[in-house]
């Protein structure tokens, strides 16, 4: 008897150990299930992929000019109207020249008179009737009436106005009876004249993005007006300051303003030659533009969505063939909006892991059988 209950003892023990282990192993079977249901995985593929920087500018011609007058009077005729063409020295307007008629005529009166005054003197200076100072003040009175006069006779050639380009009158030009006032700080616009056969795009790019847009790369853009459309443009200038020359820091201003200015983001002006063959985009037009600052055909990529970052790199998590995983570090090349090209770490058909799910009940069923329920049996 006493050999029989020691062997009943063992077979028990035996029994009691194989369960445990038939339990653990079951149990641990679940918690990889678990964690493999627990992500989605992407393969690592080839695709051709194209960085760009994305900017807001505004059309404008290459070529323009406001036209106005350079001497001061009432437009008596304005010849042309808005979308007229008009070529360079056409005469596209007329100033009342009453006025400077009148002062021209003055002007020559006076030269006549002067002359004769000088005549005289130099005869009477001849025969020693008057002195070198009579001579030389006769003299300096003609001269001055001389140049009254070329000055007024150059005014009246100012009363025909005539195009300074070719072009196209872009807007209603004045009317006439309008004052036509000179000036170099404001001075009456008569009309303004644009060559629409070529046009660019002044376009603001943000700081991050600048030092990736060179001079010469391709670009796209589309315009409110033409729904579905994409036109193409080419970058052509870069400006080497920031849109308000926030570096060109003014010592009178005050601490308010420059943190303002500080706080303030910090955009670069960058020009565009449009391709517009049809002419159909107008000035003032906004244009979003797409800049393609780096393209590469077949690369490897993952979705942007896979790569993290840690204070060693960027690296993706790779489920492996048997189930597990591993942080890969990689070496990056282009960022286009959704995938990431891959330089090193990877090769094609790996898995990454792109999404977690149901991961807090997971991690919350694991914790309840950590504290004592017993695995299925």
């Amino acid at each position: 008897m006493k050999l029989n209950w020691k062997i009943k003892a063992a077979i028990a023990a035996v029994l009691i150990i194989g369960a445990a282990v038939y339990g653990y192993q079951y149990y641990q079977g679940q918690q990889e299930a678990r964690k493999a249901a627990a992500v989605e995985t992407v393969p690592v593929t080839r695709m051709n992929v194209k960085s760009t920087v994305s900017a807001t500018g505004t059309i404008k011609p290459v070529n323009s000019v406001e036209v106005s007058s350079k001497v001061t009077a009432r437009i008596k005729e304005v010849l042309v109207k808005e979308n007229d063409t008009v070529t360079a020295g056409q005469t596209i307007a007329t100033l009342d020249a009453k006025d400077y008629e009148e002062k021209r005529n003055q002007a020559q009166y006076k030269v006549t008179n002067t002359k004769a005054k000088y005549d005289r003197v130099s005869y009477l200076y001849s025969i020693g009737a008057k002195t070198q100072s009579d001579l030389e003040d006769a003299k300096m009175n003609y001269d001055t009436a001389l140049s009254s006069l070329a000055e007024s006779q150059s005014n009246m050639s100012e009363m025909t106005i005539v195009a300074p380009m070719s072009g196209v009158v872009v807007g209603q030009p004045q009317t006439a009876g309008t004052m036509a006032v000179q000036g170099t700080s404001n001075p009456t616009v008569i009309m303004r004249i644009a060559d629409m056969s070529s046009k660019q795009i002044l376009a603001k790019v943000d700081e991050t993005d600048i030092g990736s847009v060179k001079v010469g790369q391709e670009a796209t853009f589309t315009v409110d007006s033409f729904n579905g459309k994409t036109f193409t443009a080419r970058v052509s200038k870069i400006s080497q300051t920031d849109t308000s020359n926030s570096w060109n820091i003014n010592t009178s201003s005050s601490s308010s303003s420059s943190s303002s200015s500080t706080a303030s983001v910090i955009y670069y002006y960058v020009t565009l030659d449009v391709d517009d063959p049809d002419n159909m985009l107008l000035p003032a037009m906004t244009a979003r533009v797409e800049i393609n600052t780096a393209e590469k055909n077949d690369a490897l990529v993952v979705p942007l969505s896979t790569l993290k970052t840690d204070a060693n790199g960027s690296y993706v998590i790779v489920k492996n063939a048997d189930g597990t995983q591993e942080n890969r570090y990689v070496s990056t090349g282009i960022y286009s909006d959704e995938y990431v090209e891959i330089l090193e770490g990877l090769s094609e058909g790996e898995q990454v892991v792109s999404t977690y799910v149901a991961k807090a009940s997971t991690t919350s069923s694991s914790k309840k059988n950590d504290r004592g329920g017993p695995p299925p049996m």
